[in-house]
């Protein structure tokens, strides 16, 4: 197995209640199907599928587009960061 290391921002960690966390794969798995994963790593989080679909999302050290989740191609050896919307001014 290799691993994707994953890494939750505010809302996102709060609803993960991790920070972080290595993720076993296979092979390269897509966004939605990393996504699904994580969900069901945290049976008790009744808000990580809500928090992580609205979520921006950088691999490595790019920023992706979260709209087509499918289309998105994540590599063993990747760095994810979920990254809930946030509000200033």
């Amino acid at each position: 197995m290799q691993v994707i290391r994953v890494h939750y921002w505010a809302a996102a960690r709060s609803a993960a209640g991790v920070a972080e966390e290595d993720v076993d794969v296979p092979g390269p798995v897509t966004l939605a199907d990393l996504r699904a994963d994580l969900v069901r790593r945290h049976p008790e989080s009744d808000r990580l599928a809500d928090v992580i679909k609205v979520c921006s999302v950088v691999i490595g050290d790019r920023p992706v587009s979260s709209s087509d989740p499918g289309s998105v191609l994540v590599e063993p050896g990747d760095t994810v960061e979920f990254l809930p919307p946030f509000a200033g001014g």
